[in-house]
């Protein structure tokens, strides 16, 4: 009898729903030039919503120089960029872009890439596949993308406690030193909100000998003199080898990007499946992150009214007794703890208030640390910041949630076993 594929699907899916994991779309549209309220498409027709877990998270994919930018690409360029780029797709405005995020963060050279997710997965592959007997020393809450970028390349790895400099200095010490070895890490940690100690961290690397390769998805735009990232921030830019950045979240656009030594990003442009074998960035896209950056080059203040609405709504959760997994950066993850209840609260939020935050489960974070990830924006006014948190408290209590500060951690193995 042959494999039934679509009812051994349908079983898998069913079991995904009884765990209370299965993941729902809510269909929404977002309303130009008045975000961060959109259209759903409800059940019972449209109706208009408030989000609060956009990654726009400084409202620039409405600001009005970045939509006129490409509005002027698509009138002059079409589109697409109409092939990859070494085959009829290398546009000016690539090149204009990757020369704007070089100078951003003082490094020699910039690659764009259609995705960041692509610039994990082909960077930290050719560094591994590449570099003769190379080891990654990863942290234990890296991103899926990073993961899948190592584990492609066969490279060894070894992976350091989440945070940890002292850890990371005890695996490097016993490593031949004269190996390849690639500290990798993260900024700021986009599910918990905490923050990298990048100082040390960088400093551990170099004590011996590695390449220090930073995510800044979540920093660059938002943190740092012109929005340069968390590594600016600290102090510590220049003991960044190779600083990999998203036009999708601080800058609002669509894309990614590396920075770093001139030839580590010709070989990366030239050996990466990810970026050989794929549709260049629409001209238009480039262009809408060009102005991005060179508007947060100029302006403080869409960073300063981010860190406002991010603290004022983290302080008034805090004192409902509402627990927050961290409220160390912008992010604001209120911890739920369980699947069902996560959805509920959701749920609740969206059909009775018309507030909407996604709820965030398994493989995102761990089993048992579901929760929704707020994000405020410039664009979220005092006053509906402080409504929110008054429905949040209000729906909490309705649904009996604990109110304590357990702050559990994903683990690196948990996002291991769905990253297969």
């Amino acid at each position: 009898m042959a494999f039934d594929y679509t009812a051994f699907f349908e079983r898998r899916i069913d079991d995904i729903r009884a765990s209370g994991q299965y993941r729902t779309f809510v269909e929404i549209e977002r309303l130009a030039g008045r975000f961060p309220h959109a259209v759903h498409h409800h059940r019972d027709g449209l109706r208009e919503i408030t989000v609060w877990c956009s990654n726009d998270h400084l409202g620039m994919g409405q600001f009005p120089t970045v939509v006129e930018a490409m509005h002027r690409s698509v009138n002059r360029s079409g589109v697409a960029a109409g092939g990859s780029r070494n085959i009829s797709g290398n546009n000016h405005t690539h090149i204009l872009l990757e020369r704007e995020v070089a100078q951003l963060h003082r490094k020699e050279a910039g690659l764009t890439f259609i995705t960041g997710y692509a610039v994990n997965d082909a960077v930290l592959g050719v560094l591994g596949k590449e570099l003769p007997g190379a080891i990654f020393f990863s942290d234990e809450q890296n991103h899926a993308s990073m993961i899948l970028g190592m584990r492609a390349s066969r490279a060894e790895r070894r992976i350091f406690r989440h945070n940890d400099p002292a850890h990371l200095d005890e695996l490097l010490a016993a490593t031949d030193p004269d190996r390849p070895k690639i500290v990798a890490f993260e900024s700021i940690y986009s599910m918990d909100g905490d923050v990298a100690p990048m100082p040390e961290l960088c400093a551990v690397a170099k004590k011996h000998g590695a390449l220090v390769y930073v995510d800044e998805a979540h920093s660059v735009g938002m943190y740092g003199p012109e929005g340069s990232g968390m590594a600016a921030h600290m102090g510590c830019a220049d003991q960044v080898d190779l600083l990999m950045g998203t036009f999708a979240k601080g800058y609002g656009t669509l894309g990614g990007y590396l920075t770093g030594p001139a030839p580590i990003l010709d070989a990366v442009r030239s050996f990466a499946p990810a970026f050989i074998f794929t549709l260049a960035m629409p001209p238009a896209l480039a262009a809408a992150a060009l102005a991005s950056v060179r508007h947060l080059r100029e302006s403080d203040n869409e960073r300063i009214l981010l860190h406002h609405r991010a603290r004022l709504l983290q302080d008034l959760l805090t004192d409902a007794e509402i627990p927050l997994v961290s409220t160390e950066s912008h992010i604001v993850p209120v911890l739920v703890g369980d699947p069902y209840k996560c959805k509920e609260l959701a749920d609740i939020l969206l059909e009775e208030y018309r507030q909407y935050a996604q709820p965030i489960n398994f493989p995102s974070v761990a089993r048992g640390t579901e929760r929704l990830r707020i994000n405020p924006s410039p664009v979220h006014s005092p006053a509906a910041v402080h409504r929110f948190a008054e429905i949040i408290d209000t729906v909490w209590s309705r649904l009996n949630l604990p109110r304590r500060p357990v702050l559990p951690i994903a683990t690196h193995e948990a996002l291991e076993k769905v990253s297969v």
